[in-house]
């Protein structure tokens, strides 16, 4: 049977830039930080610029998903983010919550760092997804080996050279038992465990070079994802 239950993920956060940039960046910006939510057939229940946003989608019996963000200014140039994601998840109710909530967390701090680093610049975004084999209960710690910093923390120095991908040389921004941050001058890579939740580990990258190309970027990746599962 299906238990349709509504859930509501508070997060409450400070951001590194005015509610004007970080409306401008949950709007229309999504690529940058997260991934492109353009063609989202969303409602903008409320649409106060560029303080109070609400956009939901409707769906059968009942169903919805709606988001909410409340911004407030701070000094600095900073802004006050209180954001609420509600909605209803059809079943596997627990599994669902704890994947939303923890990809909230790490989106949210990747909003952080591309207003901080990378605000207003042209992004390339790259979505790839791992292999099947990287299903397993040890896929993500296996890619983190792979990757060189198997025991880094948030803030820990990165400079590896990866097969068919290049020199990676940066920071860790970001860093748990599921998630991965690495940030270097022009990108962003993020990398999600998502194998916890019974899917494959996947990728994305946002690149603010000027030069990026996804088909490139995705043969690249893949193609090192394959070898880490082979």
């Amino acid at each position: 049977m299906t238990d349709n239950r509504n859930f509501e993920i508070v997060y409450d956060t400070e951001l590194p830039g005015t509610p004007e940039r970080v409306w401008e960046a949950v709007t229309t910006g999504t690529p940058a930080w997260m991934f492109p939510t353009d063609q989202w057939p969303d409602v903008k229940t409320v649409n106060e610029y560029p303080t109070h946003l609400v956009s939901r989608m409707d769906g059968p019996d009942g169903w919805f998903n709606q988001l909410e963000h409340v911004l407030e200014p701070l000094d600095g140039g900073r802004a006050r983010l209180h954001y609420v994601h509600s909605g209803i998840f059809a079943d596997n109710w627990d599994e669902q919550y704890d994947g939303a909530s923890r990809h909230t967390e790490f989106y949210l701090h990747t909003l952080g760092q591309y207003l901080r680093h990378f605000d207003g610049k042209p992004v390339v975004f790259t979505d790839i997804q791992g292999p099947a084999a990287s299903q397993v209960p040890d896929g993500f710690e296996r890619l983190r080996k792979a990757l060189g910093v198997e025991s880094a923390r948030q803030g820990s120095a990165v400079d590896v050279e990866l097969d068919g991908v290049g020199r990676l040389t940066g920071e860790v921004d970001f860093a748990n038992e599921h998630f991965l941050g690495l940030r270097t001058a022009d990108a962003m890579y993020r990398f999600f465990g998502r194998n916890v939740w019974g899917a494959p580990v996947g990728m994305t990258v946002h690149d603010f070079s000027g030069a990026g190309d996804p088909e490139t970027t995705a043969k690249a990746w893949s193609g090192f994802l394959e070898r880490v599962y082979a």
